[in-house]
Parts: structure tokens; sequence; C-alpha cells
């Protein structure tokens, strides 16, 4: 099991072009309300490599390569795929922007990753030239959808160098604890080992080389589409269908228009398709299997029941490289169950001093490769971090802050997140960093933002506010206003996403010794944070934002 072998994602695709030809690489399903492609798209293995080849020598002319990064918001256009390959072949990295970002949020990734080039679409071409003028750079700002016949020159000379299997191909954003994303430097080798166990794990997960097309509603800047999905198909020749983003009203008209025969999605979907009336096309389509993270086990047989194919629990990290599934029969789909050690990962799963936890006890699930060679595979560390990578692996294993619980048989199965990050709709959001953007108003003294459960979206941002003056709180018209002023103050300056769907007005929040907010005991076990008296529910008000040009 060694994915360095491979080489780079380039000659991946130089590969797949040879062997595949004109089989489907990657398509796009009809849309005609999408700017882009509304009639659908497709293209071929030696189509995607003529394209790819064409842009690489265009940034190659410009003076980029090895070692430079090349930030990219580019809301799911397919032609992304160029610019990833060509980066790949000249040892560039490709940092994939969040289209839901705002511009503070966007200056933090050009500056912290130090981008020499930044593409956006033409809709988002203001918010990036704003951003890399707040970071003061003389980074070139481009159009995504223009020519690049006409691209500026490299400020810098690429290092020298010739790209391999350890050389960084991306550098993806992920939530942490710390309030702003981390970056993960992610290597050829790491998209290779995503791919590769993907294809191994067997069981209901049973590819066809050359035949299979993967819908995957989940965005491209996202490690579940871009690290698992993608390179699973780039090594075994199937197709890709990606939406711009997931569409309940058009889910399974979109399978049997593309001629999906497997799809990949998070937990909140099968909430989201079960609730539709029945439709002919949920039984016309050609699906054979499903992975999916974080089914809810009470729909897990219902959901196969109706639409007529399995549904193959799964568990990664962005930082891992590798994933487990429980993809073997007998699955336990009645249970939190997400599968057992491969030869691609070691699990252990450990108490608070960190010996080994005996089975059906939950302790924190860390993992990695092997003994000889943990890391292999994995991410190559974070970004200007290596004090949070250090403490990631502490004691030679990647500590993932999941809680899991192991049975004798070595079958795993989720508990819960120690770490502090709301997971709605797939989104990992820090707490910290929601926070930050709440305590900047000025008229909140402190706040503490935790999950509150959710029946759609599993989970939802909820800020409990002590307001700087009793008078903003002092009755329930103001307190609503008040609500609302912090609502529109964090939709102005975060992604959509992060704003707090629910607020309640405190007068005091529980503090440790160090003065640190203990969120654990700001209520009761057991209680929901919804039904809280004064608890304002806002999460009607939680829209994408029109940005993006659809």
């Amino acid at each position: 099991m060694d994915a360095s072998t491979y080489g780079t994602l380039y000659q991946s695709l130089q590969r797949a072009a040879a062997k595949y030809g004109d089989r489907p690489a990657y398509a796009v399903p009809p849309s005609p309300k999408r700017a882009y492609h509304p009639g659908g798209w497709e293209i071929t293995w030696k189509q995607t490599l003529d394209g790819v080849e064409e842009m690489k020598r265009l940034y190659e002319r410009a003076g980029y390569g090895y070692g430079h990064r090349v930030a990219l918001l580019f809301d799911q256009r397919p032609e992304f795929f160029y610019h990833y390959y060509a980066l790949s072949a000249l040892g560039a990295s490709v940092v994939p922007v969040n289209p839901d970002y705002r511009v503070d949020e966007i200056r933090y990734l050009v500056e912290h990753s130090e981008a020499n080039l930044a593409i956006a679409i033409e809709s988002r071409l203001a918010d990036m030239q704003a951003a890399v003028k707040e970071v003061g750079s003389d980074v070139p700002v481009v159009s995504f959808e223009r020519s690049f016949e006409s691209l500026p020159s490299a400020r810098s000379a690429p290092r020298s160098g010739t790209p391999s299997f350890d050389t960084e191909a991306a550098l993806l954003y992920t939530s942490g604890t710390t309030g702003r994303p981390k970056g993960c430097i992610l290597t050829n080798e790491y998209f290779h080992s995503f791919g590769a166990c993907y294809l191994s794990l067997g069981g209901r997960l049973d590819f066809r080389e050359g035949q299979e097309r993967l819908y995957n509603p989940l965005p491209l800047h996202h490690a579940n589409c871009l690290s698992v999905s993608s390179s699973a198909l780039l090594l075994c020749g199937g197709c890709l269908i990606f939406p711009d983003r997931f569409h309940a009203s058009t889910w399974w008209k979109d399978l049997v228009a593309t001629g999906a025969t497997a799809a990949q999605f998070q937990g909140i979907i099968p909430n989201i398709l079960l609730k539709l009336p029945p439709c002919p096309e949920e039984r016309e389509h050609k699906v054979r299997f499903s992975l999916c993270a974080g089914i809810e086990p009470s729909q897990h047989e219902v959901f196969e029941q109706r639409y007529g194919f399995p549904v193959v629990e799964m568990w990664a990290m962005t930082e891992t490289g590798r994933l487990i599934s429980d993809s073997i029969e007998p699955r336990s789909i009645h249970t939190r169950s997400f599968g057992r050690a491969n030869p691609w990962i070691e699990i252990r799963i450990i108490d608070e001093q960190g010996n080994e936890a005996p089975p059906n006890q939950p302790g924190e699930m860390v993992i990695r490769h092997s003994a000889a060679h943990p890391r292999k595979g994995f991410f190559s560390g974070y970004l200007k971090n290596a004090e949070a990578t250090e403490e990631a692996w502490r004691g030679g294993w990647f500590h993932t802050g999941d809680a899991v619980v192991r049975d004798e048989s070595g079958m795993c199965f989720f508990v819960d997140r120690k770490k502090n990050i709301i997971r709605r709709s797939g989104e990992n959001i820090a707490a910290a960093e929601i926070e930050a953007c709440i305590t900047s108003h000025d008229k909140v003294k402190q706040v503490a933002v935790l999950a509150a459960p959710d029946e759609v979206r599993e989970e939802e941002v909820m800020a409990c506010v002590i307001a700087k003056s009793a008078d903003d709180v002092a009755d329930a018209a103001k307190r609503q206003a008040f609500a609302q002023a912090l609502f529109d103050w964090c939709y102005e300056r975060m992604a959509y996403f992060k704003a707090p769907g629910w607020v309640l007005f405190v007068d005091s929040l529980p503090t440790g010794t160090s003065a640190k907010v203990q969120k654990i005991h700001i209520f009761a076990p057991g209680t929901d944070p919804r039904q809280q008296p004064g608890a304002i529910d806002l999460r009607a008000q939680k829209k994408q934002k029109k940005t993006t040009g659809h």
C-alpha cells in the first residue's frame, strides 16, 4: 500500500488519458438557472489532459512553478481541474477558496498561504481584489472566466526542484478550535492515498474500472469531493459528476440525467431526501452504492429500502489521507458504526491518560499509517503552525478529537466530537471564530458560541451573549432588535452559515480558574438550549448570499 509510487497527480492524469482516452472524466448536470454550462457539461480524460496542457503552458510562460501557490475562488466551475492538474505538473499548489467567504476571510487565506496569484470568478473579482488590497501585497488578481493568454507574470521566481510524490499539491483550510482555519499542506502522495484507499475497501463499495459515474454534491474546496472522490476516480478511470451544490428538488433528476452509478454525500442529505414526496426518478436511477458520513441510524434502513441502494457509512478527516468504512456485510446500519482498521490505517481508542480503553468504553480515536511510518500519506502539517501539528501527532499517533467506542470485533462506533466544532450541514464551523466576530461588536461584553441540536442540519450555531448595557436587553423588543443586529453584524463579515441561528442573552457565563468560559456548565446536562426562556430563533434568515452569479 505505497501511494508514493504514483508520482504526481499530473502523472496519474497522463496515465488515465492514455488508458481511458475517450471515457468521460468530469461532468456537470444540466441546470437552466445556472450561469455557467446551463445545459450540462462533460469532458473525456483525453480532453481533460489537452486542457491541462494548455493551462500548464500559460502558467509556465508567466513564470509560475515549483513552490508557488495559487488561490482559486472558482465556485464549482469544472474548469478548475485544468488549473489543479497544471499546477501539479509544475510543482505548484492550489489554494481553493470557499465561495461563501467574505472579504476578511478571503484576505486571511491569501495572506496566510502567501499566495503568488489570486483567481476569482467574475462576480467575486471585486471581493478578491479588496482582500488582496487589505493584505497590502502585489499579488496579481485575475478573472477565472477571462483569457489566460495575458496572465500577469509571477512576482517571484519558482524554487528549484522537480515535482514528485511528496510535493505540495494543495493547501486546504479546515476549521479548528483556535478561531481562524488551519491550512493543511497536502502532497501528491496524500491525494493518491485517499483515492487508493477508497478503491481498496471493497464489499459494498464495488468500483468497476473505467465504468463508474460518481455524483458528489459537496464542494470541491472540501476534502470529501476533492481528496476522496476526485482522487479515486482519477485512479480507476471513472467520471466525477458535481453540481454547483446540493439541490434536493433536482437530486433524483440529476442522478437519472447524468447516468450516475454511485453517489457520495453527508448525513444531512438522507434526512432531507426522505422528507420529499415520492417521484418516479427515485427508482429510475442506476446508482449501485453510496458513501456517506454521518447518516442517522434511524434513517439508514429506511433510506436504503426506499431508494434501492446501500449507504456505506464512513469516517475521515481532511488531515488523514485515508478513510474508514463499514462496507463489508453484514453492516451495522442500525448503529453509528463506521468500520474497522484496514491496511491503510491503524486505530487505537485511548482514555484521558493515553491508555488503551477497554472494549465498549468510549475514548478518543487516534490513528496512524504504521509504527514504522506513522505519518505516511497523511497531511504534511499545518502551515506555519508546527506546534499544532506536533500536538495533533503527540505520541506518534494522530489525535482525531473524536470520541469513539470499539467493540471486541474491532468495529468502531462514533460517539461525539471532542473539539469545539459546530457541524452544520457538512460545514465544520469553529466557535472561536464566531466568538471573535461577535465580541468585536461594541455593545457586547462577552459571548460563548456552542452547538445547538438541529433536526435538519445536525447542529446550529447558538450564541450566548452578555450585553455591555442592561438597557439593550431590558425587554423582549430590545432583545429581538439586538439579536438581529448581531446576526447582521456576523452575516456581513462571515460566510452565511457561520452567523448565529440562535441568540440567547444571559447575565453571566461560568468560568474556570483560568477565567476561560466553561461551556459545559452553561446549561444543565440534558438541557435543550433552544428551549431556554428568551432564546431567539434567527435560522430562517440564514440564506446563501447572492454573490456567486448562479
